[in-house]
């Protein structure tokens, strides 16, 4: 192949300038998405302080109605009537709604993108999302708030979009890398988002009314700042000649596209061979079953710590500083060296290790073995999702890449929208020992799953 000369005297192949330029767009997508989850994380150490905030108001016929929701499953399972739990199972409530929402819009943005290109999908995304936080400053009542939720729950299709980027940039020996910058940016954002978030609730201890205005406009001035970004520097990776070619064509019939069985099936990806179609389902099913799993005992992961370990909201901001610290190091320093190939091997790993990890937090009595415990959730934590996602990103073609990732990440915010719920029931039904123990045993199911889909897979 020939060679060009650089100013400099060495040669540059266009196979360079080609790594140079994905690693380029790479670094536009992990910034954006850094940005992107400070804002949606920061939220979380204020949920409590919120969901206080408008209780005041008895007269919001929805806050009412989740309340009474709340109190019904509590005493049906068994949970303590106290406010911390209250506001935890509260919480739960309104993180699985906002879950199930970016399961019906998942796979839909991931079509559209197909069609109309990532960049201007990724804008109407991050657009959506400015939307809700602006309304959140203003949400003087719990049913604004809400609403503000549902519309960012619904715009956040800039994680699958930006999968899609990946898959677009980069060829499959490569991906990996991609894949776990993305893991990356998640640990990245919800190590500090939280951090930002507890310094403004320490703030709001000390403000009598509309103590969210100044952390949702911190968090729109992020997503601002994210759509300049993206307008200025990220260059589109999906050519008109490679797109779908029409709505029908991208997204085929917009009902498989929120059908849970047609999902599974990845019944909206076409032009595939049958035995791709196979392996695509069988990995969508080992991550759905993971994240169910793990989803619901990192839940109540704070229920654990605090009953048993007597942990406050600060200790549990450390063990979760702890936990993202590994995550990020292991993604940075490790997955993204993984060689293609490798993937199932290392994810096989990850749940393998996941499983010691539940059993010791289901015997910790202390911090020595709980930490052992999280050392290992973390690793897992760290591994599996990245992996499996570039198992998936070498199925469908360029113009259903969108389509693949989208209905990748639908499944998982399927489970994120489940697993919470589960594992609560059996947490305060049954214990935590049982609760713990009964992850362990039931994370074989994937665990198995994947070993039997080894060499199996198959990249484009």
């Amino acid at each position: 192949m020939a060679s060009e000369k650089t100013q400099n005297g060495k040669s540059s192949s266009p196979d360079d300038s080609a790594d140079k330029g994905a690693n380029r767009i790479l670094y536009v997508v992990f910034l954006s998405l850094v940005i992107d989850l400070l804002g949606f994380t920061l939220i979380l150490p204020l949920l409590p302080s919120i969901l206080d905030y408008y209780g005041t108001n008895e007269q919001d016929t929805l806050y009412r109605s989740i309340k009474d929701s709340v109190t019904g499953f509590r005493e049906l399972v068994g949970a303590p009537d106290t406010p911390r739990w209250n506001s935890v199972l509260f919480g739960g409530v309104i993180g699985s709604l906002f879950s199930m929402l970016q399961f019906l819009a998942s796979p839909i943005m991931g079509a559209a993108s197909d069609v109309y290109g990532r960049k201007p999908i990724l804008v109407v995304s991050m657009v959506g999302v400015a939307a809700s936080y602006a309304l959140w400053a203003v949400s003087h009542n719990f049913t604004l708030f809400v609403i503000a939720r549902i519309i960012g729950g619904l715009s956040k299709g800039n994680v699958s979009i930006s999968t899609a980027v990946i898959a677009d940039i980069f060829p499959p020996e490569k991906r990996g890398k991609g894949m776990a910058f993305v893991g990356v940016a998640f640990s990245v954002g919800f190590v500090f988002g939280p951090i930002i978030g507890a310094v403004f609730s320490r703030f709001a201890r000390d403000q009598q009314e509309q103590f969210y205005t100044t952390p949702a406009l911190f968090a729109l001035a992020l997503a601002v700042i994210d759509i300049g970004f993206i307008l200025m520097f990220f260059k589109e990776t999906l050519p008109e000649h490679k797109r779908a070619k029409s709505i029908s064509s991208g997204w085929q019939n917009t009902s498989h596209l929120i059908n849970p069985v047609s999902l599974f099936r990845f019944s909206p990806v076409t032009n595939t061979s049958a035995k791709d179609v196979s392996a695509m389902q069988k990995i969508g099913a080992v991550y759905f079953l993971y994240l169910l799993m793990y989803s619901g005992l990192e839940f109540t992961l704070t229920f654990l710590t605090h009953n048993r370990l007597n942990y406050d909201s600060m200790q549990q901001g450390k063990m979760f500083f702890f936990m993202g610290t590994i995550m990020a190091l292991v993604q940075g320093g490790y997955v993204r060296r993984i060689p293609a190939g490798k993937e199932v091997k290392i994810a096989t790993v990850g749940m393998t290790l996941l499983i010691p990890a539940f059993v010791c937090m289901a015997f910790a009595h202390g911090p020595a073995l709980m930490y052992i415990g999280l050392t290992l959730f973390a690793f897992a934590s760290a591994t599996v999702v990245p992996c499996l996602t570039t198992l998936i990103s070498g199925f469908g073609g360029a113009d259903q890449k969108g389509v693949v990732m989208g209905v990748f990440r639908s499944l998982g915010a399927l489970a994120r929208a489940f697993g919470p719920v589960l594992s609560s029931i059996v947490y305060w039904s049954c214990g935590d020992k049982v609760c713990y123990l009964s992850g362990a045993v039931l994370l074989l199911i994937p665990y198995i799953m994947l070993k039997k889909i080894k060499g199996s897979t198959h990249t484009t």
